[in-house]
Formats: structure tokens, sequence, C-alpha cells
């Protein structure tokens, strides 16, 4: 559930004022782009990396993005602090509101909008089902993060109905790509992979910091391509998000996995050494002040 207020371009409002028009094109067609930033003692974590990846999307698509990083990163924090969620979920949202005959006129060619709400308990790990020809990793728009989600959410729906908690996505090589809301990774002794951008897969925030960031002593990172079978036989898989850090897979279509998680403990413990660092380095206001 969100929260109290949102963030509707530079103002702070409440969440049941009427904001939003039927002539927003990007609302009637999915035309925008997204993130989702983890909010942790007041701080957006790697809100440079989220926003330069919603930059690169809209720039693909089309999608004006109507303010500097600087002036989005401060409104945000508006909304934080509004809704006093210092450490919860934020949705970030760029809506395009012309070029079709639907348009109604509006007068700025994108929205944004910002809502918060609490953290989501996802469990002591996942159950995953499979879904082939999900993901079209050839096409120009493969791992861009748009507001056309409902495929992803359809599938998340269909795998809950069958007993699952996420889906893997195959591609149309029969390779792994990533789960609806989540990155991919499997181990093999002290050999970590994880799928390469061309698999179709989104290039994700906690992805891209495992792999240029995290240094866990005695394993080795990496992409390489990945088959259903590779996460059959793997020593241990797990998936990341900005809002699940590491989650281990504990089945995939039924079949349970080998539960090995050396290399996710380590890797969750550098991951969280590197999180607290970019807190204690972007952190406005005293913890205790709060």
């Amino acid at each position: 559930m969100i929260h109290r207020h949102i963030l509707f371009n530079d103002q702070v409002r409440e969440s049941t004022e009427k904001l939003l028009a039927p002539g927003q094109v990007g609302l009637l067609a999915g035309w925008g782009v997204f993130s989702t930033l983890r909010v942790l003692d007041g701080v957006l974590f790697a809100f440079e990396r989220h926003w330069a990846r919603m930059c690169k999307d809209a720039a693909l698509l089309h999608v004006p993005m109507p303010c500097s990083a600087e002036d989005g990163h401060r409104a945000l924090l508006e909304l934080v602090e509004a809704n006093r969620a210092y450490n919860a979920s934020l949705r970030v949202v760029v809506v395009r509101n012309d070029g079709s005959v639907w348009a109604s006129g509006s007068e700025h060619r994108s929205d944004l909008i910002g809502l918060t709400s609490d953290l989501h308990d996802w469990g002591h790990g996942v159950k995953l089902a499979l879904i082939p020809q999900a993901r079209h990793a050839a096409s120009p728009f493969a791992g861009t993060k748009i507001l056309s989600w409902a495929m992803n959410l359809t599938w998340v729906e269909d795998a809950r109905a069958k007993g699952f908690d996420e889906a893997v996505l195959l591609n149309e090589r029969g390779e792994v790509s990533e789960c609806t809301s989540a990155n991919i990774f499997i181990a093999r002794g002290n050999r970590v992979w994880t799928p390469p951008l061309r698999s179709g897969c989104l290039p994700g925030v906690t992805r891209e910091v495992i792999l240029s960031e995290v240094h866990a002593p005695g394993f080795e990172i990496g992409e390489q391509v990945l088959t259903p079978v590779d996460l059959e036989t793997a020593d241990e898989v797990f998936i990341t998000s900005t809002t699940r850090d590491l989650l281990p897979v504990i089945e995939i279509e039924g079949k349970i996995l080998k539960q090995d998680d050396r290399a996710r403990h380590a890797l969750q413990a550098e991951f969280s050494k590197y999180v607290e660092r970019y807190v204690a380095q972007h952190r406005t206001v005293p913890a205790q002040a709060r």
C-alpha cells in the first residue's frame, strides 16, 4: 500500500488528489520509464545509477526527462520526508503526455511521479517457474525498464497460481534471461555467473553493483550464457533486486536445488558493506535525529 503523500512533478501532494488526466498518453499506452529504489536511513541508495538508467531508457523511448538528476533527487527526498519513509521502497515514474491523437494537451511533455511504500518481506527463499519465449533478446528495447509491465505481472500471477513465487524468463534461444523483477545468478565452486545483457535481461542496479563493486575473497564473478540445466545443476542459485538484496532460490519447476550458499553469503556480506558505506557517505541528517 502506498503512503499518504506522493510526488507529482515538483510538488508533494496527497495521494487521494485527482492529478492525472485520461489523455496522458503514457498511462494509456504504457509510454514511460520507471525504477524502484531502496530508501535507507533517508538515503536514496544508488540514486545516480537508477537515474542514469532511466535517462538511457527514456532517450531510447523518446520520453523527455522532466528535470535534472539534482532536481529529481531533491524532490524525491522531500517526498521521503513528507511520508517519514526513511526505510522504505520508492517508485519513481516518468510518464509521457504527448505524441498521440489521444493526448490531452498537458502543459508538460512528461510528468515525474514518486510513490513510497513499506518494505516487503520476501521470505527466506523463492520457488521459480520457467517461462519460455518471454524475452526477445534481439529487440532494441530488450533490457529497458518501461511502464508496459503487464506481461511481467501476468507471469507472476500465473506462477503464484501454480504455487511458485516468481518466474525465470527465457529468451528466443532458450537461454536464461532474468526473472520478472530480478536478475539471477548461479555459483559453481568459487565461480559466480549471471546472464550477459545480450540475453535480454535488465541491467539491474544490484546486479551492476555486484559485478563492478563487490569483491568477495575467494570468489570470481562474471557473465556467462546460462540455460535452465545450468540452474538445475548449479551449487546454488540466487536472485537479486533493489528490495531483495541476494535471495536464494529453493526450487525451479518443482526441482529442489542445491543450497551450498557459500557464494551468496560471501557476496551478501560484501554487498551490505558497500551499502553501508554508500549510506554513510550520502546521509545528510544523522539517523538518530529521526
